[in-house]
């Protein structure tokens, strides 16, 4: 019996996960559709795997708190950090904000509160296709970084083990209001017509997304078998 190496005993398991039914690690808990078509590629090659994926998404995210050198700081996922709307379906952008929970979320109108440095920020943003790829040789994960350089994917790099990971800088981050824990509501800064602009640019930089992710596709296809 040959026995497998490491990296041929990793990727066994992984794929071995990805035919499974069961619900993976991830917070939606499985991979996107729009992920399926690189993923099998890069699997079908003997020597990558992919580790992780997302093929973009839109989120609105309230900051929770969280304890660093003894204060208590605001940021991040946190302590009470929590998503009121998650969508990686560009169908499902317009109206986002007729779809969450508002027997739990009071959404008030435009407030003039002031910002300090407690303040529990509502965040709208994109964040693009991002996919990590494990290698079985630097050779590889070089070939891989390079043409995912080619293709636009300048926040790409390659880390410990020839972890490949392959990101793209189109992503969207604005504060769109805050959380009063006063009164347990979610207060904008900004008007129903500006969150509809944020819709309209999400949609475009979906648009992009998957153009970007067709591209690379193409060039891995191409270049790497």
């Amino acid at each position: 019996m040959v026995r497998q190496s490491p990296f041929d005993q990793k990727k066994a398991s992984i794929l071995a996960s990805i035919d499974s039914e069961k619900p993976d690690f991830s917070p939606k808990g499985d991979i996107d559709v729009l992920c399926m078509p690189i993923i099998d590629l890069i699997n079908s090659h003997q020597d990558m795997v992919t580790t992780s994926s997302c093929s973009g998404r839109i989120s609105i995210f309230v900051e929770g708190t969280k304890l660093h050198k003894g204060q208590v700081k605001t940021g991040g996922k946190g302590e009470g950090g929590r998503w009121l709307f998650v969508t990686h379906n560009s169908q499902d952008v317009p109206n986002w904000m007729d779809k969450i929970d508002v027997d739990n979320i009071k959404v008030s109108g435009v407030s003039t509160n002031l910002l300090n440095e407690d303040t529990r920020l509502v965040l709208y943003k994109f964040e693009p296709f991002i996919l990590h790829v494990k290698c079985r040789d630097f050779n590889t994960a070089s070939k891989l970084f390079n043409t995912a350089m080619a293709c636009g994917f300048r926040e790409s790099g390659i880390g410990s083990n020839n972890l490949v990971a392959i990101r793209i800088n189109i992503k969207l981050d604005t504060p769109i209001g805050y959380y009063d824990q006063e009164t347990d509501a979610i207060k904008l800064y900004v008007s129903r017509q500006y969150i509809n602009i944020l819709d309209n640019l999400s949609l475009f930089k979906f648009k992009e997304n998957t153009s970007k992710m067709e591209v690379l596709h193409d060039r891995i296809k191409n270049q790497l078998f």
